[in-house]
């Protein structure tokens, strides 16, 4: 039966090569696409597939997953046409670096947690960032991720280098440090220097949820989720009442946004 898999996979792998190229010939949209601009696409459709991941539709997932597969097999054609590099080598260098980070599996060595596996994991990566001629342990975490993510990961690497907050009070009073610091910034006036400080704060606001066994981006997406939620509440009881959001006095809308948050609570 996993045979048989492997073999459909392989067919149907080289069929969606095979219909890419095809396109980059004779689809004047696909010719046009550049390396830099399936770049742009391939993030989104990543982005689509987390979605479908999370809201666990098989139809979704499937769909969204083809389209990752084939923006990256889209590069990978404009890439062998320019003689950059190819698709094999992609999957070779793929199924190399598997090998080489499991050698409990491949190579003898011994691992019989996932917290050994994923300490295996980080010290091969480091020895690989290393040979690759990084300076800094920060060296490699990429400035396109989103910025809630790449702080969380520089913060995670500045810990296994030897300097991190010891605890989530810690990364709490910094916080509030960097705020007073912001309010001094605007005390003087200093917009430049306030949102230089405001950053500062975002950065450590960032690493507290891994102190407490969460993750920046999947935290800060709930309460964008949640907000969006109760802020619809808002719109409701409003739409209701006769209400429009634009005219109420700030202390009023505090009241609906009160109302709705209880609302919730109750439900």
């Amino acid at each position: 039966m996993a045979d048989d898999a492997a073999n459909g996979a392989a067919r149907e792998f080289s069929r969606l090569c095979g219909i890419i190229r095809e396109l980059r010939h004779r689809c004047p949209w696909d010719r046009e696409q550049t390396i830099a601009s399936l770049g742009r696409h391939l993030v989104e459709e990543a982005y689509e597939s987390l979605d479908a991941i999370e809201r666990d539709s098989t139809p979704a997932i499937i769909d969204e997953l083809g389209d990752v597969i084939a923006q990256a097999l889209a590069i990978g054609a404009i890439a062998e046409e320019g003689g950059r590099f190819t698709v094999a080598q992609v999957m070779d260098a793929a199924a190399d670096k598997l090998v080489r980070r499991h050698p409990h599996v491949y190579a003898g060595g011994q691992a019989g947690t996932s917290a050994e596996v994923v300490a295996n994991w980080e010290r091969i990566k480091q020895a690989e960032r290393g040979a690759a001629g990084a300076a800094s342990a920060l060296d490699g975490v990429a400035r396109s991720l989103p910025a809630a993510t790449r702080a969380e990961k520089l913060g995670a690497r500045a810990r296994a280098a030897g300097m991190d907050w010891r605890d989530i009070h810690e990364v709490l009073a910094k916080v509030r440090e960097e705020m007073d610091e912001v309010e001094g910034a605007l005390a003087a006036d200093d917009l430049a220097g306030a949102a230089a400080e405001i950053g500062d704060m975002m950065l450590a606001l960032a690493n507290a949820p891994r102190f407490i066994g969460y993750r920046a981006e999947e935290t800060l997406r709930r309460a964008c989720d949640k907000f969006v939620a109760r802020f619809g509440r808002v719109e409701r009881i409003a739409a209701a009442r006769g209400l429009d959001l634009l005219t109420l006095p700030p202390a009023r809308l505090d009241d609906l946004w009160n109302e709705a948050k209880r609302a919730e609570t109750e439900d």
